[in-house]
């Protein structure tokens, strides 16, 4: 698709019956050649089609009709699946199992050069196979080589040198090969398709006076949403009225629930458990948090992991090298020894052995069957790429304030050295009212606590001093508000007993903020951005993994070591910049390669950028956590990153594992050419037994939970 084309541009339509990642491609194409259709991309992890221009359904399926895809529009009512085995495209392979088994039987009474038998198991292949021939023979006049081609090439040939019983045993393995195939990514995206029905599709309005139940479509912004106990949110908002606990498991994977009252924000796909809430609605329905997470875990099922990139640039060349390879085992061997019908029978095995079937499926099914299982918990992985990458993870690194710490700065100690306490914290409160660090709101937040009047206290010539405080006049005398540096150069040095008092204070992981004059230090406050209970835990599990952890904060040294000890990291790096903090993400990863940062996503954006994996905290409550970040954490604190790292780390153990193992069984299985071997029937079960493994081995992923662990 065109740079210049966004998906916003483009209609979505939902497709079922994809098989393979080959015809999701040939039906790309065929719907780009329907006129009116300017554009069109297929999303195949996702089962999507996006087409710009002028379409109808009927046009869709047509252009599916070659794999019988059924075509919706997006926003339609999901259909109901039929159980696997009811499947249309299974009931042709239990007429031809069927046939198979008949002819055999008649076989073994009429013989098996009778004719009765022969236009039994010729029946059998075609009534199997139809649709592999068509595929299969459209592909060979184009001189296109791919899994249809080298079994339509064998099947054909079995029957013109008259093994008939083993060509028509092939359509029917290679048909449950395919579907198998067909389950295990329908498998895979049930994950996804479950996240689509946690929200309710109506919601109780109330508009002006009365309440109507209104389908989520016709809901606006400003409604009035009413939830009563026991209620899914179908909609995102804020608290008008009422008080109740909910359980966001959906949004952010954990399930001990929240309080919500007045002003706080609340999500679609929630539960509300308790008390009856008024909720404003403040997004319309394809903007909530949960349609977010949707369409992002969608496109990123579309994203390739570099191990999909690397199958889909050998199977490009090893299809054409296996025909090659069987058209010599079938010519070469007979001009020196004759017995034409073994070797052709041969060169038709390796064929069938030949087939990458399980190969193509080794990659897609464990991708999707991963980012699924970690959306369902909560962590929204944007691709396979970051899949990967986050199994490769050497070190991460995390921004200290918000990320380690809650990001809500308390005042914890008071020191005075002259006056009272609460006549120091007002005029401290008062100069501070001003100023727009981080900080000053603690101390605001303490004088309220102790109901200081400070908002009642004049003052004049306020000053910001940059990167060290500020002053201001009050009843004439000249007040500082600052770090101990800026009363280093106010009066040269500070007195030894201050210093001491101050190095206890910062040892203990607290930034000190003096109040004085130009003459003498009136305070000390100690302000403390405490750890988060999950910090230290969540260190421990990583240090155990292997992974370096690295706290990166603008504290000075002694406060960052003191809160870096306490959270349990290998490094700190302390007086940071935001710029510092992105030249040491670049030395980071010419160290280790594979670095992630994880911040907010907002003022950490060009350290993320430059990290290997960009991780943001807290996606539920901000868009651009979920925007900017390559893997956004939905819930505010750091419990799933052990279990992504887990996750990704098995996700690439299992494609090494399939694509490793698909090859190895076919290498096997090509070998039993030398001796004369390989038939038929242990050609069709290694390539079926590959397939059928590789895809429940990708399939153990979904198992993986969100839980405590110390390696794996």
């Amino acid at each position: 698709m065109s740079e210049s084309l966004s998906k916003e541009e483009m209609k979505a339509y939902r497709v079922q019956g994809f098989s393979c990642a080959g015809c999701a491609k040939t039906f790309e194409n065929n719907v780009k050649k329907i006129q009116g259709v300017e554009d069109a991309e297929v999303n195949f992890g996702a089962s999507k089609v996006y087409v710009k221009g002028k379409i109808t359904i009927e046009e869709l399926e047509k252009a599916g009709s070659f794999e019988n895809l059924k075509v919706r529009d997006e926003k339609e009512q999901k259909v109901v699946h039929e159980p696997f085995w009811k499947q249309k495209e299974n009931i042709k392979v239990y007429i031809s199992a069927i046939l198979l088994l008949v002819s055999w039987f008649l076989g073994k009474q009429l013989g098996e050069e009778h004719f009765l038998p022969t236009i039994g198991y010729a029946v059998s292949i075609l009534t199997g196979g139809y649709t592999l021939f068509m595929k299969g023979l459209r592909n060979l006049s184009r001189l296109q080589f791919d899994m249809n081609t080298l079994m339509t090439i064998a099947i054909i040939g079995a029957a013109i040198i008259g093994e008939w019983m083993e060509g028509a045993t092939v359509v029917i393995l290679f048909a449950i090969s395919e579907a198998l195939e067909r389950y295990s990514m329908d498998k895979a995206r049930q994950s996804i398709e479950s996240l689509m029905d946690i929200a309710p599709k109506e919601a109780l309005i109330r508009r002006g006076n009365e309440e109507m139940s209104i389908h989520v479509d016709d809901i606006q912004v400003g409604d009035i949403m009413i939830v009563k106990s026991g209620q899914k949110l179908a909609m995102d908002g804020t608290v008008l009225k009422g008080s109740s606990t909910l359980n966001q498991a959906a949004i952010t994977g954990e399930s001990v629930p929240v309080a919500k009252t007045v002003d706080d924000e609340v999500f679609a796909g929630t539960l509300n458990e308790e008390g009856l809430l008024e909720v404003r609605v403040t997004k319309r329905v394809e903007d909530t948090t949960l349609s977010k997470i949707i369409h992002l875990v969608e496109e990123a099922q579309a994203e390739r992991a570099s191990s999909q990139a690397f199958v889909d640039k050998f199977a490009k060349y090893y299809t054409p090298a296996i025909v090659i390879l069987a058209m010599l085992i079938a010519i070469i061997p007979p001009l020196f020894v004759g017995d034409w019908n073994t070797w052709i029978y041969q060169g038709l095995a390796v064929l069938v052995v030949g087939c990458p079937c399980a190969l193509v499926v080794s990659t897609p099914v464990a991708v999707v069957t991963a980012i699924g299982n970690a959306a369902k918990n909560g962590v929204l992985i944007k691709g396979g790429v970051y899949l990967e990458e986050t199994g490769n993870l050497k070190a991460i690194a995390f921004d200290k304030t918000g990320t380690l710490t809650k990001g809500i700065p308390v005042v914890a100690d008071i020191v005075t050295y002259g006056g009272n306490e609460d006549e120091l914290m007002t005029i401290t409160a008062a100069i501070e009212k001003g100023s727009q660090h981080p900080l000053a709101s603690a101390i605001i937040r303490k004088a309220e606590e102790n109901r200081l009047h400070f908002n009642d206290i004049s003052m004049e010539e306020f000053q910001s001093i940059t990167g060290k405080g500020v002053k201001a006049k009050i009843n004439n005398e000249l007040y500082y508000v600052g770090s101990p540096a800026l009363f280093e150069e106010l009066h040269n040095q500070i007195r030894s007993n201050h210093k001491e008092k101050i190095t206890n204070l910062q040892t203990a992981g607290k930034t000190v903020m003096v109040l004085g004059t130009q003459s003498e230090i009136l305070a000390f406050i100690a302000v403390a951005d405490e750890i988060r209970e999950t910090s230290k835990e969540v260190i421990n599990q990583l240090n155990h993994l292997g992974i370096e952890t690295v706290m990166l904060t603008g504290d000075n040294q002694r406060t960052a070591k003191a809160i870096g000890q306490q959270a349990g990291v290998v490094d700190v790096e302390a007086d940071l910049l935001p710029e510092d903090k992105l030249t040491f993400i670049k030395k980071l990863r010419r160290e280790h390669k594979n670095v992630a940062m994880v911040g907010d996503g907002v003022n950490d954006a060009p350290a993320l950028a430059a990290s290997t994996v960009g991780v943001a905290m807290g996606g539920a409550g901000t868009d651009t956590a979920l925007e900017t970040a390559d893997i956004a954490l939905m819930s505010d604190d750091l419990n799933k990153l052990p279990y992504t790292v887990q996750l990704s780390r098995k996700a690439l153990m299992i494609i090494k594992q399939n694509i490793t193992f698909s090859l190895g069984l076919k290498a096997v299985a090509l070998l039993l050419v030398v001796p004369g071997w390989l038939t038929l029937w242990i050609a069709i079960f290694a390539d079926m037994g590959a397939t059928l493994l590789v895809t429940l081995n990708s399939l153990r992923l979904l198992r993986i939970k969100n839980r405590k662990f110390y390696g794996i």
